[in-house]
């Protein structure tokens, strides 16, 4: 293919984005920013998409059926479910102005997952045992209401995603196709030049489970996650719920001293109060109050520089839902202003969790419970019984420990690629989605939810394979595998050139225009492919032959570039 056939230009003195991926792509021309997250994919940025997907379609056939969704759906399947005022992305379309309203004034659910579709769907045409197990998979652009669009393609509110629905007859049966899937994503990620840093992440399970969801995570230092890495035991978590082992800090020798109230007015903050006290911030703890949905009134403490981790607390506290207690209550219940809260002197209602970094302190700090006031030199035995368990109620921390082998953890950014989540029973039992066995009888239908948001997936590989000058594309998603430059004398080559490696299935782009050779190089450079090709009257009859990840470029006679090429 021509540059010339291509209508769009490189930008090399464009304007830095938020984001590597972001600068190279819009400067590069392969994508065009309508509005903040909502990108159009030109010739180039199409050619890599459409690679990118190809893979994912190619592995998704091996165990799924591709079909393809609308992207509106009726508020009433969202209601059927109760997610229509919970799912805080979602968008919704109606008439755009007077005219369009006259003739409709419906609004339409714009589907960011397409639980609530495919369900009655898979009801309507598999409703025996013989039907199962059976999933549907889509590629398509789906929309979501995004606070803040950032860092280019790696969070948009208009964006590219496969996602698949898998439908089994037990729970025994989802899970065995629930671990084939990881497989598959294994392969997807392999092939896509990902797989040596992307790792499959414990994730929460949400109101579905108790057991983990898994993400798949690239090691990207501009990807939104945190992940926790425990490399002997070869297992990795997701900040969110990353089970906890604080790291000791020494106390040796240390006898407990006389407890006392502290003033402290208007202090903000563990690190500021440590340092108000006289005292590591290791001795400080910070008590919060909640409410559960079943009305218990909960306190939760965790040391100092910890964060309380609510998805943990909520499972150890076996209910479903937390908030945070209101000033007004943490005042009725404590007597104090919010941030003034203690573990010492709680009415007996309040249900008590203490993270287990508070085990074995001596001479700790406490909220009085009275305003501006806290409470130094608490030990557990004198001042209140210690617990007969302590719990990992914490927001785990860079230098914490995997609690089952005591190794440290290995802490790095990373950005989510693919998930799979197990959905059980939740859509089916939503939609009266039953089926009827062997002898005759309805049993429940269990699902499973597995996406892949391949326009992210672009965005990671551009993060991840990058230099100063622009794009190293992997060879399998890169636009062209070769970019041939012709600059002054070397015309006539570069067409038979063109010419041959099209003949030679060779996917190329020939740069034709009529430009100075800076240009040219520094468009290739900018573009990745990963071969580039010069022809040139210096060169003569030989054609220069540099590979993008290479530094040395090498003299070729031009009947053996096909070969060299191929």
């Amino acid at each position: 293919m021509k540059y010339s056939q291509l209508h769009t230009k490189t930008n090399k003195t464009g304007k830095e984005y938020d984001s590597v991926n972001a600068t190279y792509l819009i400067n590069g021309g392969f994508i065009d920013q309508t509005m903040a997250g909502v990108y159009t994919f030109l010739p180039l940025g199409l050619r890599v998409l459409r690679k990118i997907e190809q893979i994912v379609r190619q592995e998704m056939d091996t165990i799924g059926v591709e079909v393809m969704m609308p992207t509106l759906s009726p508020k009433s399947l969202w209601e059927q479910t109760g997610r229509l005022d919970i799912i805080d992305v979602l968008m919704k379309t109606a008439g755009a102005n007077h005219r369009s309203l006259s003739k409709s004034t419906q609004e339409y659910i714009i589907n960011c997952t397409h639980e609530e579709v495919v369900t009655p769907i898979a009801k309507q045409f598999n409703p025996s045992y013989r039907d199962f197990p059976f999933a549907y998979y889509q590629i398509q652009s789906k929309f979501r209401n995004e606070a803040r669009a950032k860092s280019g393609l790696l969070r948009g509110r208009e964006f590219r995603m496969k996602d698949l629905y898998s439908f089994h007859v037990s729970e025994q049966d989802l899970e065995d196709y629930y671990q084939q899937s990881k497989e598959v994503y294994r392969r997807v990620f392999k092939r896509l030049g990902l797989g040596s840093d992307t790792y499959v992440v414990r994730a929460s399970g949400g109101d579905f489970t108790d057991n983990y969801s898994h993400e798949f995570q690239t090691r990207c230092e501009s990807g939104e996650d945190e992940v926790f890495y425990a490399a002997q035991s070869e297992v990795a978590f997701n900040k969110e719920i990353a089970p906890s082992q604080a790291p000791e800090f020494d106390q040796s020798g240390e006898q407990p001293a006389e407890r006392r109230e502290v003033e402290g007015e208007g202090i903000v903050g563990a690190e500021a109060l440590a340092k108000h006290l006289d005292i590591p911030i290791e001795k400080t703890t910070k008590t919060i109050l909640f409410e559960a949905d079943d009305g218990r009134l909960i306190a939760a403490a965790v040391r100092g520089e910890y964060d309380i981790n609510e998805e943990k607390l909520r499972k150890v506290a076996g209910c479903s839902g937390l908030r945070l207690a209101s000033a007004e209550r943490v005042k009725q219940v404590t007597g104090a202003e919010v941030g003034y809260a203690g573990i010492i002197g709680l009415p007996d209602e309040v249900a008590v969790y203490l993270d287990d970094s508070l085990a074995g302190r001596v001479n700790f700090e406490s909220g009085a419970n009275r305003t501006n006031y806290h409470i130094i030199n608490v030990n557990f035995g004198r001042d209140l019984p210690e617990p007969s368990r302590f719990y990992d109620i914490k927001m785990a921390l860079a230098g914490d420990y995997f609690p089952e082998t005591s190794e440290q953890y290995e802490v790095f950014r990373a950005a989510e690629v693919g998930n799979i989540f197990p959905l059980y029973t939740k859509f089916s039992d939503a939609f009266g989605y039953t089926f009827t066995d062997q002898q005759g009888k309805q049993q429940p239908v269990y699902m499973g939810s597995y996406g892949i948001g391949t326009s992210r997936v672009m965005g990671v590989l551009v993060e991840k394979f990058h230099d100063e000058h622009g794009i190293i594309w992997p060879e399998q998603v890169a636009p062209f595998k070769v970019q041939l430059v012709s600059l002054a004398g070397g015309e006539s080559l570069a067409e038979w050139l063109h010419d041959q490696l099209q003949a030679n299935q060779v996917e190329v782009l020939w740069d034709d225009r009529q430009l100075g050779a800076g240009e040219k190089l520094a468009d290739a450079d900018l573009i990745g492919c990963p071969i580039r090709l010069v022809t040139s009257a210096k060169n003569g009859n030989q054609v220069e032959l540099k590979r993008r990840d290479e530094a040395e470029a090498q003299l070729l006679a031009h009947h053996r570039v096909c070969a060299a090429v191929s």
